[in-house]
């Protein structure tokens, strides 16, 4: 019984000195990482524990091309497991984890050659060269940032001096605003009372030429309705009798070619005979629109068939030379319309001026009196001062206006995208022109000439929640035929110029932009310290 007892001491004596052999030597299992290495670490009792907790299995388990575990954590460095995954360290260059399944498959995934046994195919460490590459790119990408970071820096600084100076600006005017105002008020007021009395004046003016060319009318009405009695009165008895319209033909109101004593009558109103009082009064107003003035031109003489042959050639006579001696006679003059003028020695005096032309004077209303014309310069000097006033209050209210959609916009945190108000860049592909003008409108237009079509105006900044000033989107554009409207995201990135990188339409009218500007530009990692090699 003592001696059983002595050996089993010494048998646990042995398994615990060996574990403790074990956990001091075994290291991490193939496969797994640095920041994972406690997780494969052998339990007290030589166990390990599947990561899911789904099971227990013995530690030597681990790594011998079986998979036990459901989650095929027991197999970080073989194959055994299609849901695994093979933790390549790349010391050098950059970890990495691989599938299960390209472990020991005889091609080299992991830059230092880990994922392959050395028996089976020799990999070459390249994790070095690999190392200095991307850290050259770092370096060279970390300096572009920093430069574009500098530009970002110095638009923020600028886009607050602004910011700044157009809040200032909105005080100033603001306060001239009001004073300004209160001008425009009294300037108003002092204009209308100035255009009254002028009103009033020019009024009592217009009436008084109303009245003057109404009595101007009647008399000339009166006089053509006094000549035309006289006219109408063929037998000189003071009186128009039914004979003497049916004389006129004019008066036939069916236009048969006669004129009846019954459409006579209707004309006299029913009367036999008018006098001139009547005739002026009742008759005329009707009658004056139908009424032709007897004609005073004489028939021209009637030709005689056998002499108008012989006309054209009396034309043609040759006239007779001049006598011997005599100077030849003077030929006589032609007017333009190729006819002989013989009244060239007519006395010019007994020229008759062209009717109507002092009618024109009679026409136009008279100048305003003195007292009138001072009433109208002052209200035109009132006028004048209040649309000055006016219209620099206007002027005043459109500039604040702007500054307060300027104060209004946001343009970053810092306001670094301000910078780009006002500009518009462009970006050619095979088949079209793009432009975009940032805060303001994206459009497109056929290269080989054509109308533009917009694209979209500006909406708001639509990145991630987290990384809101990375897209702009500009929305509302032309209306696709059949179709929504238009719209295009204009996807940010760091750069040291502003330019319009690329365009595409991933989805049926809405488009992407792809753009490139020191706004976007951050601070490198670390500052502008020079990154250091790490392993």
């Amino acid at each position: 019984m003592k001696m059983r007892t002595q050996h089993t001491f010494f048998i646990i004596l042995a398994q615990l000195l060996c574990s403790s052999i074990i956990n001091a030597t075994i290291g991490r299992p193939r496969g797994v990482s640095i920041s994972m290495a406690s997780l494969y670490q052998p339990a007290e009792d030589g166990t390990f524990t599947c990561l899911d907790g789904s099971s227990k299995i013995p530690y030597e388990y681990v790594n011998d091309d079986y998979c036990d575990c459901n989650d095929g954590t027991d197999e970080p460095g073989t194959s055994a497991c299609p849901n695994g995954k093979f933790h390549c360290t790349n010391a050098g260059y950059v970890p990495s984890n691989i599938l299960s399944s390209r472990v020991n498959d005889g091609v080299c995934d992991c830059c230092d050659g880990t994922d392959e046994d050395a028996g089976r195919i020799e990999c070459v460490n390249n994790c070095k060269d690999l190392g200095k590459k991307l850290r050259e790119e770092q370096d060279r990408t970390r300096k572009l940032q920093q430069e574009g970071f500098e530009k970002q820096k110095a638009f923020s600084e600028e886009g607050k001096r602004v910011h700044e100076e157009k809040i200032r600006r909105q005080a100033e005017l603001e306060k001239e605003r009001e004073i300004l105002e209160v001008t425009v008020k009294d300037l108003e007021t002092a204009k209308l009372e100035a255009e009254s009395p002028e009103t009033e004046a020019k009024d009592k003016h217009q009436k008084a030429w109303d009245e003057l060319k109404a009595e101007r009318q009647a008399k000339k009405e009166s006089e053509a309705a006094s000549v035309a009695f006289k006219e109408l009165d063929t037998n000189g008895d003071n009186s128009i009798d039914l004979l003497e319209i049916i004389a006129h033909s004019e008066f036939d109101i069916d236009s048969n070619g006669v004129v009846s004593e019954e459409e006579a009558k209707e004309h006299l109103e029913d009367k036999e005979r008018v006098d001139s009082d009547t005739f002026i009064k009742d008759i005329w107003p009707h009658v004056k629109d139908i009424y032709k003035k007897p004609s005073t031109e004489e028939p021209p003489p009637e030709v005689d068939p056998s002499t108008e042959a012989r006309g054209e050639e009396a034309q043609t006579e040759q006239i007779e030379p001049p006598a011997p001696g005599e100077p030849p006679s003077p030929p006589d003059e032609v007017d333009e319309e190729g006819e002989y003028d013989d009244d060239e020695d007519e006395d010019d005096d007994n020229d008759v001026d062209e009717p109507g032309v002092n009618d024109k004077d009679e026409e136009s209303m008279p100048d305003y009196d003195e007292e009138t014309k001072k009433l109208i310069e002052a209200a035109d000097e009132a006028r004048k001062n209040y649309d000055e006033a006016n219209s620099k209050l206007k002027e005043l209210d459109n500039e604040l206006s702007s500054i307060k959609s300027y104060l209004e916009q946001d343009y970053g945190p810092n306001r670094e995208y301000a910078i780009l108000q006002d500009q518009c860049f462009e970006y050619t592909d095979r088949e079209y022109t793009y432009k975009y003008c940032p805060f303001s409108k994206g459009s497109q237009r056929p290269k080989s000439g054509g109308h533009e079509t917009s694209l979209g105006n500006w909406g708001n900044w639509a990145g991630p929640e987290n990384d809101k000033y990375s897209v702009q989107l500009y929305e509302k554009g032309q209306n696709c035929w059949n179709g929504p409207d238009r719209s295009v995201k204009v996807h940010l990135k760091c750069g040291l110029e502003h330019r319009l990188l690329s365009s595409s339409e991933p989805s049926r009218c809405e488009y992407a932009f792809e753009f490139e500007t020191p706004c976007r530009c951050s601070q490198p990692a670390g500052g502008t310290a020079q990154p250091h090699d790490e392993l």
